[in-house]
């Protein structure tokens, strides 16, 4: 089983991505999605059927017609903040999503994805992008699907990994640190605008 992994600085770039690889065929349950900022779109969708008492079937309103993936939810996660996520790979790092607090990143997020097979270097690299308001889809998929996936995430907008790596090294970062204070929105816009990325 191969994970093909996507960091997104924006929630309507890793969506687009989502879809794609929902209209390739890939199930919901090969797809996991972590969007910073619980102020955002995502999260007062998931905030609308909480309220409306959608429980377990929120999936299916979020993202418009169709949804986006079945059981998101909100949780908190060290040294990120509140967060939207849902998939196999909040389901390996917390069990559940909805309400869950990711205790300690070697054993949550990070993890996570180093039980999948990403290495220990991108893993940091990837929880620090989610803390700067990135989005993490990532997919898990064996033989001409994983293929299929990579060639899908190519043909998006993700992020490069060794450049953007290079230029967080440029700043001084080393590595995800869960005690670090999440960015807040003012930050997140900061950054996405350094990349010509839509503010929050």
């Amino acid at each position: 089983m191969a994970v093909i992994t996507g960091l997104f600085d924006t929630q309507e770039e890793a969506a687009v991505a989502v879809r794609a690889l929902k209209d390739a065929g890939i199930e919901d349950s090969d797809i996991s999605l972590i969007a910073n900022r619980v102020d955002s779109d995502l999260a007062r969708e998931i905030e609308v059927a909480d309220d409306a008492g959608a429980g377990a079937g929120l999936g299916a309103m979020v993202g418009g017609a169709g949804g986006l993936l079945a059981g998101l939810g909100l949780l908190t996660i060290p040294g990120i903040g509140p967060v939207v996520a849902g998939g196999w790979l909040l389901a390996t790092a917390v069990g559940t999503v909805a309400g869950a607090v990711i205790g300690g990143a070697a054993g949550g997020l990070i993890g996570a994805l180093t039980e999948a097979g990403v290495s220990e270097e991108d893993a940091h690299f990837y929880a620090e992008g989610v803390r700067r308001g990135g989005t993490l889809v990532t997919v898990r998929v064996a033989g001409a699907a994983a293929e299929r996936a990579e060639e899908i995430l190519g043909d998006t907008e993700r992020v490069d990994v060794q450049t953007r790596r290079a230029e967080y090294e440029r700043e001084g970062w080393e590595r995800f640190e869960e005690d670090a204070e999440p960015f807040s929105p003012e930050e997140i816009r900061d950054h996405r605008s350094l990349y010509n990325r839509n503010p929050i």
